[in-house]
C-alpha cells in the first residue's frame, strides 16, 4: 500500500530524517585511520538513543547492529565490528531513526585519508545521482522517471555499475513501505507519484560491474569483480514541481571538512624539541 502523508506527518517524518543526519555527522567527526567500525556503531546508537530516538535497523528481520557499515567494496548492509579503518579506504555509513512513530533513513559514502581520484569521482558522481533522482520525485511523474535519471548519470554518462538487486522504498510507520523505487529503469514506468509521498531515493553504485552476490553471512552485499562501491541516499517527499530532500547532507559535509583540516593542521605541526 502506497501512502499519501499529510504536512504533519511529513514533517514528522522530517524530524526523524534530521536525526539521521545528525548522527551521520557526528561519525563524519570522528572517522580515521585506525578506529574500528564497531566503535563506530556504538557511538552512533548512544547519540541517537541520547537524542530520544531508537535505531531502526537494530533488530530490524534479525539485524544486529545500529548501522550497516559497508566499507571498500561492500555495497551495503556491512556488519560493524573488529575491522579497523585505513588510509585510503571508503566508508558507506547507513542508518536508520525512528522517532514518534515514524522512520528517517538516509546514508553517506566517506572517504578516509588518501583515497584514490577514481574512487574519489565515484563518490561525487553517486551523491550527484541522488539530487538528480530527488528533482525527479514530483507530483505526476513516475517512479521509472527517477530511476532513469540515476542510471542515465551514472551509467551512461559514466559508465558505472547500477546495482540491480538492491532499490529504494517508501519510508514511514515501517521502515520500508511501498513503492520501490529502482535506480535502473525509463522514463514513464512504474507507479505514479502523488504530492504527499515519502520514499527513500538510495543509489547503489559500482565502479566496476554491476553484479553483487551476498556473504554467508546472510547481510552483507559485496561487488563480484572487489571494485569500490558507493552508497547516498535520502528520505524524501514527493512534492509539485520537484521532490523535497526530507535528510540533509550539509551538516555532514560541513563536518567532513572541519575533519580534514583537523587532521592536516595535526599533521603539519612541527615535533617539539
Amino acid at each position: 500500500m502506497i501512502y499519501i502523508r499529510t504536512h504533519e506527518e511529513i514533517e514528522t517524518i522530517r524530524k526523524s530524517a534530521l536525526m539521521v543526519s545528525a548522527t551521520l555527522t557526528e561519525v563524519a567527526k570522528i572517522l580515521k585511520p585506525g578506529i574500528t567500525t564497531l566503535s563506530i556503531d556504538k557511538m552512533a546508537e548512544t547519540f541517537i538513543r541520547d537524542n530520544g530516538g531508537v535505531p531502526s535497523f537494530k533488530g530490524y528481520h534479525g539485524f544486529p547492529f545500529s548501522l550497516c557499515i559497508s566499507v571498500n567494496e561492500v555495497v551495503v548492509h556491512g556488519f560493524p565490528g573488529a575491522h579497523i579503518l585505513k588510509d585510503g579506504d571508503i566508508i558507506s555509513v547507513d542508518c536508520g531513526v525512528f522517532m514518534n512513530n515514524y522512520h528517517g533513513d538516509s546514508a553517506y559514502t566517506f572517504a578516509i585519508g588518501d583515497v584514490h581520484p577514481d574512487t574519489l569521482k565515484l563518490l561525487r558522481v553517486t551523491k550527484e545521482s541522488v539530487y538528480r533522482g530527488v528533482r525527479q520525485a514530483c507530483d505526476g511523474n513516475r517512479v521509472g522517471d527517477i530511476s532513469y535519471a540515476v542510471e542515465s548519470y551514472t551509467n551512461g554518462e559514466h559508465g558505472y555499475g547500477v546495482v540491480r538487486e538492491l532499490v529504494g522504498h517508501g519510508v514511514g510507520r515501517k521502515l520500508h513501505e511501498d513503492p520501490q523505487v529502482p535506480n535502473f529503469g525509463r522514463k514513464g514506468d512504474g507507479k505514479k507519484l502523488r504530492d504527499g509521498m515519502v520514499i527513500a531515493i538510495e543509489p547503489m553504485i559500482n565502479l566496476g560491474t554491476r553484479n553483487v552476490h551476498t556473504l554467508k553471512d546472510g547481510w552483507t552485499v559485496v561487488t563480484d569483480d572487489a571494485k569500490m562501491s558507493a552508497h547516498f541516499e535520502h528520505t524524501t517527499a514527493v512534492r509539485k514541481g520537484a521532490g523535497e530532500h526530507l535528510s540533509s547532507f550539509a551538516p555532514i559535509e560541513a563536518a567532513e571538512i572541519a575533519n580534514i583540516e583537523l587532521s592536516s593542521a595535526h599533521y603539519s605541526e612541527p615535533a617539539l624539541a
